[in-house]
């Protein structure tokens, strides 16, 4: 038994194909080079990723297999990891054999003959250029989400953000003083409102709009809303489909804002609706033309009001 032990091991060792295909088998790009640092082997991930197949690669230095600038880093690495024999993990850039420049992670570590002296070292490889271009789209998207948040507590129109789950996500406090007295101490406990059940911090009608798009995906809704003695215009809007809605709410008791209303929806009925403007004049017996004019006349006196 001891026999056929001895036998099994010498074979395992001596069949040096045998540990070709089980390297082979690893999707990890993984080569062996010898201590003057000429690749004895390599598997077929590697022979991928350089462009170049593993007979033509044994006999070669770094530099015959990558451009001279990752070559010489690889020499020096090397000549660190020969010295000191603790292993190595340290990041990379290469330029793979379809032309794409890839984050890598390298780890080495050294190999000893039976004598107890360097032979070699072993070295894989981690493509991680995907989890970089996450870490780096993530980055922007939290410099993007606080930029975000600093405009919108700046915005002086009450905006909330909900998600899929009617939380808030975020609001502005021109939200909480529009909504009253409870929710303006609530977002001083709470900035934003971050987390907070957005059906007990609207009126039923809102919370209703803000339902309504979240469900059909529909692009905006509006209406007005008199409320604590305010006459508010609601914007419900899709940001994200069916996942994420911003409602914007105006309070349209503010003189500034009630000219500005009149202005922008006289403009958008004398834009949009200019036929049934011809109909109406054709009905009081007046010119077409006069009736624009007057309407114009409106918005001009409005954008033009003394108190401007």
């Amino acid at each position: 038994m001891i026999y056929e032990e001895k036998t099994v091991k010498k074979t395992l060792v001596e069949d040096f194909n045998l540990y070709q295909k089980v390297i082979d088998a690893l999707p990890l790009p993984i080569s062996y080079r010898d201590r003057n640092g000429v690749y004895q082997t390599c598997n077929t991930a590697y022979e991928k990723m350089t462009g170049i197949t593993r007979e033509k690669m044994v006999g070669k230095n770094a530099f015959d297999v990558h451009d001279p600038e990752v070559a010489e880093a690889f020499v020096h690495r090397d000549a660190e990891l020969l010295e000191l024999t603790t292993d190595q993990v340290y990041e990379a850039r290469i330029k793979a054999s379809d032309g794409t420049t890839r984050d890598i992670i390298i780890q080495k570590a050294v190999i000893f003959d039976d004598a107890g002296d360097i032979s070699g070292t072993v070295g894989s490889i981690f493509d991680v250029t995907e989890r970089k271009k996450s870490e780096q789209k993530l980055e922007k998207a939290k410099e993007s989400m606080i930029i975000s948040s600093h405009m919108l507590h700046k915005i002086r129109a009450g905006i909330i953000i909900v998600n899929s789950d009617y939380k808030v996500i975020d609001s502005n406090e021109s939200f909480a003083t529009l909504m009253g007295d409870e929710i303006i101490e609530l977002f001083e406990t709470i900035p934003g409102l971050k987390g907070a059940d957005v059906s007990e911090l609207v009126p039923e009608v809102i919370y209703k709009m803000i339902s309504n798009i979240m469900t059909t995906g529909e692009a905006n809704l509006e209406r007005d809303l008199k409320y604590q003695n305010r006459l508010l215009h609601i914007s419900v809007v899709t940001i994200y489909k069916q996942r994420v809605v911003g409602a914007v709410i105006r309070d349209m008791s503010a003189p500034v804002l009630v000219r500005d209303e009149i202005i922008s929806r006289a403009e958008r009925v004398n834009k949009q609706n200019i036929e049934t403007v011809q109909k109406i004049a054709y009905l009081l017996g007046e010119n077409a033309a006069q009736t624009e004019e007057l309407i114009n006349s409106i918005i001009e006196s409005y954008r033009y009001s003394d108190d401007e």
